[in-house]
C-alpha cells in the first residue's frame, strides 16, 4: 500500500456478495484505520446492479473526469461469475472509469490463515514459529469454497498448499455446488483418511457457513470458522490496491 496518494486518488471499494455484514465492515474499517490516506469505501452486490452503479457513479464525481475513480476488489478468495457479473454490469451503468481485481486466492497467505483458523478449533496443531503442523489430531481435511464448481477448482490450489503445512490428505469442495463436502469426505475416506475436518475457505459474506456446520455435522467431521478479517485478507487486499495503482 502506498504511504501517500495524490489528490482524486481512486477509491478502494470493497465489492462484498450480499448485503451488509459484520465481517466486510471489519475489514473495511481495518483498512481506514491503517491507511488514513485511502478512500475505502463499501458496496453490497446483493443490493442489485442498478444500486451499486449509483454509488460508483458518485465516486467518479468526487473525481476528475475521466479519471480513474476505483480500483474495485471483490471481497472474494477464488472465482464467484455472479459477483464479477454484477461488479461489470454496475461499471457499465454508471460509466465511470475503474479497474477491477482478481479474487485474493489462491494465495500462500490464505492457506495461513486456513491453518491457524483450523488450530484456533483444535482441529490441527501449529508451532508458533512457523505454523507448520504437529502431530495433527485430524487425518484429512476438506477446504470449503463458494462460488460452484468453477471456485472449487480453483482451491485445489489452496488445498495442496494446506497439505503442505498439514502434511495430511487435503481436497477442495464447494459449499453450493458440486463436488460437495460430503464427496470430498468420500474420496478422501477411500485413501484411509478417518479424522475429518471441513475449513471454510470463505471470508464470510460469499458463504452460507449454516451449510458448512450442517454438512460437517452429517461426515462427522468438525470445522473451523471463516477467514473473517485475517490480517491474511487485509494484506492481500492492500497488495491488489497497491498493484492495481502500480499499473495505472
Amino acid at each position: 500500500m502506498p504511504t501517500q496518494l495524490p489528490p482524486g486518488a481512486p477509491a478502494l471499494v470493497l465489492a462484498v456478495p450480499g448485503g451488509g455484514d459484520e465481517i466486510s465492515a471489519e475489514v473495511a474499517n481495518v483498512l481506514s484505520v491503517e491507511n488514513p490516506h485511502v478512500d475505502v469505501r463499501l458496496v453490497y452486490l446483493g443490493d442489485g446492479a442498478e444500486a451499486v452503479a449509483k454509488q460508483f457513479a458518485e465516486l467518479g464525481g468526487e473525481r476528475p473526469e475521466g479519471a480513474l475513480a476505483a480500483i474495485v476488489i471483490p471481497l472474494v478468495t477464488g472465482p464467484y461469475s455472479r459477483a464479477y457479473h454484477t461488479v461489470r454490469e454496475a461499471v457499465a451503468q454508471s460509466g465511470i472509469t475503474v479497474t477491477v481485481t482478481d479474487p485474493l486466492g489462491p494465495h500462500p497467505m490464505l492457506a495461513e490463515a486456513l491453518h491457524v483458523r483450523l488450530a484456533d478449533k483444535g482441529l490441527a496443531r501449529a508451532d508458533r514459529m512457523r505454523l507448520f503442523n504437529i502431530a495433527a489430531p485430524i487425518d484429512g481435511v476438506i477446504v470449503a469454497t463458494a462460488g460452484g464448481e468453477e471456485a472449487a477448482r480453483a482451491a485445489e490450489t489452496t488445498a495442496v498448499l494446506l497439505a503442505a503445512r498439514l502434511a495430511i490428505p487435503v481436497v477442495a469442495a464447494s459449499i453450493d455446488a458440486a463436488p460437495s463436502i460430503g464427496d470430498a469426505a468420500e474420496r478422501l475416506r477411500r485413501i484411509g483418511a478417518t479424522k475429518l475436518a471441513v475449513a471454510p475457505y470463505v471470508i464470510g459474506p460469499e458463504g452460507d457457513l449454516a451449510k458448512v456446520a450442517t454438512a460437517a455435522e452429517a461426515i462427522g467431521a468438525g470445522h473451523s470458522e471463516c477467514l473473517g478479517a485475517h490480517s491474511a485478507v487485509i494484506q492481500l487486499t492492500a497488495m491488489q490496491f497497491g498493484g492495481s495503482l502500480d499499473d495505472v
